[in-house]
């Protein structure tokens, strides 16, 4: 595979140059195999065209009609543009106009340019000292909640699908309120494994303002702070990608930009052992216009986002910043890596003051972070530790209020400082984390911490209480307190404008409503048979495995961990494409069921699952194939996302389907991403067999699941799911109704149970470690794989 690693737009023939030029290879193509949307282009606007999306590959001759064949089973577009050859030369032929329009050395096409000489000027920034003398700690913490820095994500968080693959361990969102606080994303490495990846994010570009370097180093601080929450062996196991932007050319900033790049890629990053592999530029961030006559000039400081990267030993260990209640006397611990400097410079708290500082936040030993990944890690490996948060955007008193938030407990803090200095400590974003530990651990962590180099960085700095009160003391005298739920309004405020203007305001009004509902819950489970209990047990213990069609079109994007529920519990998963059905390479009849699986299009049209039923409805052949399959008492069908679409919209070939629903637009006009709540309902379905009353939480991700029913209503539509609340009563508002169907409906069946559709994806949550938060006690094996277990016994 040859595709432009800097990510600049590069044009086919480019790529198959690099490709040549990469293998000591030269070759022959022709310019009219270019797959172009216009027929009237020249050979240079073909040459030079930057179409995007367009990779390049070598293939054996011998194994090119495999190759075709399998572009044309996925309907994937591809053309053969020409031969390699020993000689390194590019020859481009042009078959309608006669010519060659490039026959050059590969050496010439694709040669080194000269290397290019800059001259570079440090400029110096200042930006003054901060003035406190005013400031009000009661007004800032609201204001400093709100900044978009620090406040909730929510708004975009919830539109992404964060499930698909069905091997999420840990997303941001945090609780059984479900709080998108995490400081890492941990994915799994297999359907049975619970080894994995992690991935976290630093950046720190408005300390560049005054000190590149600084704001380098704290990037990689933030994004080692961050994965610190995962269970990572070794610091050297990390991997960074660097994403660097500068206005290249303004005084001072190329100048900045090789301090910067200096600071971090041959000093910081060697010290701590840790590599950067990959890496994107963009060297243009500024932008000039003219106003009133008068040029203006907007310039971006030298940026660098870090993406870190590391294998993962047990994604069960992943830490949180949800605080337990249920561990008996705990405490919170500070560990300061900026050793009590507490610099307020690029602060949210100096831009919620109009202010910015000379003085920043720096990363002034890479030893000492080093010893707080290796503390951290050996803590938690211990069982040491109960929760963690890093500190970053809105310093400590964000991270301490954001940890409150997730667990919904209450806060008291207290320092040993002189009150002048208490909005510092507050408000500094200094690298550092906060812990919570048992009281009966305190000696084990500050041993650890010692061990590690960084004991002296630790320190007690208050507790988690009952009730929704952050109280802030001095040397044990309480000098502030503060209503949590109006501290989370405060920090939610963004994330709603920006939703409220996007989406259905109502629904947004109603998100915002419940997350100052300081003790209502989202989450609550309720079990109503045993998960330990496999029903298709006898069955599996003579050895058959039943085959069933893991079905998919343009756009399906769930079958593998469809594929991997059926097998789980017993099947032979097969994968069938619709154009295997459509060549008759493969029958429905070989099978004892299908899935119709989950995805985001189909074919790039408007209603994608509609689009997928109209396929087989208008081909005769398969609306046959199709209508007789369904009709016999001993197959099954499932459709979960779009494969809930499309068998909704074929119900006229389904028997016993009159009443089901269309499933259109979720009402808050948004894809909708969440961990939802579902009450099992009575019904025929057979794979809910032995489940009914049963509250579970269930993945959602789809943008079209709201059911309209016709004349018949949802009562005699078979209905077998439902959206609920924590306490199992249907859900009428959003989010925990997040499409807004009559009723939370989400999941009905046919007359007879063998055929059943729902919104939801079970499939992605197979195992406990796959939800972002689950009960207690749950063993590895989630309650979902029992409706899968259900299908394998009802085949027999």
């Amino acid at each position: 595979l040859s595709h432009d690693p800097s990510g600049a737009a590069v044009t086919a023939p480019q790529r198959v140059g690099v490709l040549l030029n990469d293998s000591e290879r030269g070759g022959i193509l022709e310019l009219r195999r270019v797959p172009t949307a216009d027929s009237a282009m020249s050979p240079m606007e073909i040459w030079c065209n930057e179409a995007q999306e367009r990779y390049v590959l070598a293939v054996e001759q011998d194994r090119l009609p495999a190759f075709e064949a399998l572009c044309a089973r996925e309907r994937c577009p591809v053309a053969v543009l020409g031969r390699v050859t020993a000689e390194r030369s590019l020859k481009l032929s042009d078959e309608l106009l006669g010519a060659d329009p490039v026959d050059l050395p590969l050496e010439l096409v694709l040669g080194k340019p000269p290397k290019m000489e800059r001259r570079a000027e440090r400029r110096p920034v200042s930006a003054g000292g901060l003035d406190l003398e005013n400031a009000r700690l009661e007004a800032l913490v609201p204001e400093v909640l709100r900044v978009p820095a620090v406040g909730s994500k929510s708004f975009l968080i919830t539109i992404g699908d964060r499930t698909v693959g069905g091997l999420v361990a840990r997303d941001q969102m945090v609780g059984p309120w479900q709080v998108p606080v995490a400081d890492a994303a941990v994915t799994l490495s297999g359907f049975r494994s619970f080894s994995g990846e992690a991935m976290a994010v630093g950046e720190r570009t408005p300390l560049a303002i005054v000190d590149g370097p600084a704001s380098g180093r704290m990037a990689i601080g933030e994004a080692v702070t961050n994965i610190a929450s995962a269970p990572v062996a070794r610091l050297g196991d990390i991997r960074l990608s660097a994403n660097w932007m500068a206005a290249s050319g303004e005084p001072g900033q190329d100048a900045a930009l090789f301090d910067t790049v200096r600071a971090v890629g041959m000093e910081l990053c060697p010290k701590l052992g840790i590599a950067i592999p990959v890496g994107k530029d963009s060297l243009s961030l500024q932008t000039v216009w003219e106003q009133d006559g008068e040029e203006r000039r907007m310039v971006s400081p030298v940026s660098l986002v870090v993406s870190a990267f590391a294998p993962v030993t047990d994604a069960r260990r992943a830490l949180t910043p949800q605080l337990d209640a249920a561990s008996g006397p705990t405490r919170l611990l500070l560990l300061d890596l900026g050793a009590g400097r507490d610099r307020l410079g690029g602060s949210a708290l100096a831009r919620v003051l109009g202010q910015f500082g000379d003085e920043v936040p720096d990363l002034d030993s890479a030893a000492h972070l080093a010893g707080f990944f290796r503390a951290v890690q050996r803590l938690n490996r211990e069982r040491l530790l109960l929760a963690y948060h890093d500190r970053s955007d809105g310093g400590l008193l964000a991270a301490v209020c954001e940890m409150a938030f997730a667990g919904r407990s209450g806060i008291e803090l207290d320092f040993d400082l002189a009150e002048d200095t208490l909005l510092h400590r507050l408000f500094s974003e200094e690298l550092g984390a906060v812990l919570q530990v048992r009281v009966d651990d305190l000696r084990k962590v500050r041993a650890i911490c010692r061990d590690e180099g960084i004991g002296s960085l630790l320190s007690d700095i208050g507790k988690p209480v009952p009730g929704q009160v952050l109280q802030i003391g001095l040397r044990g005298r309480q000098v502030h307190a503060f209503d949590l739920a109006d501290l989370i309004r405060a920090w939610g405020e963004t994330s709603h404008a920006v939703q409220a203007a996007r989406d259905n305001p109502e629904c947004a009004a109603q998100e915002f409503a419940r997350l100052q509902d300081w003790r209502r819950r989202s989450l609550r489970a309720r079990l109503e048979f045993d998960p330990e209990e496999n029903p298709a047990a006898a069955v599996n213990a003579t050895g058959a495995r039943p085959s069933v069609a893991i079905l998919r079109e343009q756009g399906v994007n769930g079958q593998v961990e469809m594929a991997a529920a059926f097998a789980a519990a017993g099947f032979r998963s097969v994968d069938v494409h619709m154009s295997d059905l459509f060549e008759n390479r493969r029958a429905l009849d070989e099978f004892q069921g299908f899935v119709a699986c989950g995805g985001f299009s189909y074919g790039d049209v408007l209603g994608a699952g509609r689009g997928w039923a109209k396929s087989v409805l208008f081909n005769a052949r398969l609306r046959s194939m199709f209508a007789d399959f369904l009709a016999r008492p001993d197959r099954f069908a499932l459709g979960v996302c779009n494969g809930c679409q499309m068998l909704s919209a074929m119900r006229e070939i389904i028997p016993g389907t009159a009443s089901w629903p269309d499933f259109l637009r979720n009402r808050s006009e948004q894809f909708e991403a969440r961990l939802s709540l579902v009450r099992i309902e009575p019904s025929r379905s057979l794979f809910f067999a032995g489940m009914h009353g049963s509250v579970l939480p269930v993945a959602t991700a789809h943008g079209e699941g709201r059911a309209a029913f016709g004349g018949g209503g949802p009562d005699s539509a078979g209905v077998a799911l439902r959206y609920v609340e924590a306490d199992g009563t249907a859900a009428s508002e959003y989010p925990q109704n997040p499409n807004g169907s009559p009723g939370g409906v989400t999941g009905v069946c046919n007359a007879d149970g063998r055929v059943t559709i729902l919104m939801p994806h079970p499939e992605r949550t197979l195992r406990t470690v796959n939800f972002s938060w689950a009960p207690r006690g749950w063993g590895d094996e989630s309650p979902w794989l029992r409706m899968f277990r259900n299908a394998r016994q009802w085949v027999g």
